[in-house]
């Protein structure tokens, strides 16, 4: 059984991935320039997920409106763990999360058909105040993954389960310094 609360990942030595959801204008903008770029918002908070199926669930397999398209987004660990290291939760102090340049929420992981999962899955809000070295520093590539979550899709609505989690990312849990669990696991 997992953790509670554990960092779940695609990574490796060097980098780690992480998920988004965005429309077409969006997704098809950042791939070309292979950075996001305008119409993305500098100005407001993006939140990047390492859990593929929390994602799944959020965006309705890429059904959602403004939700479309599905981009790997790979980063560095060093970037990934900069921000974990200035994170405040979002349930603690409303102060302290006022002025932080990064949130962090646990949400119920998913299962494959999203049903909510007795574990948890970070979503982390990377605010304005650092999005430009997310953008400029930290991504390594971008990959439009969108087919492969719509091949998936389509295999989970006619009860191929097995071959649909054959294209899911493999994820696995990601280590963390005991400083940066106290940081973000929740107390109580």
């Amino acid at each position: 059984m997992a953790p509670q609360y554990q960092i779940r990942a695609d990574y490796d030595a060097r980098t780690i991935v992480v998920h988004q959801a965005y429309s077409p204008v969006i997704a098809d903008a950042a791939l070309r320039a292979g950075r996001f770029v305008a119409p993305f918002s500098f100005q407001r908070m993006t939140w990047i997920k390492p859990s593929f199926l929390w994602l799944m669930h959020r965006s309705n397999w890429a059904r959602k409106s403004g939700q479309e398209r599905i981009l790997a987004v790979r980063i560095t660990r060093e970037g990934w763990e900069e921000a974990l290291s200035r994170a405040v939760l979002t349930t603690g102090d409303p102060a302290a999360l006022a002025q932080a340049a990064v949130h962090v929420q646990w949400d119920p992981e998913r299962s494959a058909r999203g049903a909510a999962l007795n574990h948890y899955s970070i979503q982390v809000g990377i605010s304005r105040h650092l999005i430009r070295a997310f953008n400029d520093d930290w991504i390594v590539s971008l990959t439009d993954v969108t087919p492969q979550v719509r091949k998936a899709a389509t295999l989970m609505r006619s009860g191929r389960a097995a071959a649909a989690q054959a294209l899911f990312p493999t994820e696995r849990a990601y280590p963390l310094s005991p400083t940066l669990e106290n940081r973000l696991y929740p107390r109580g």
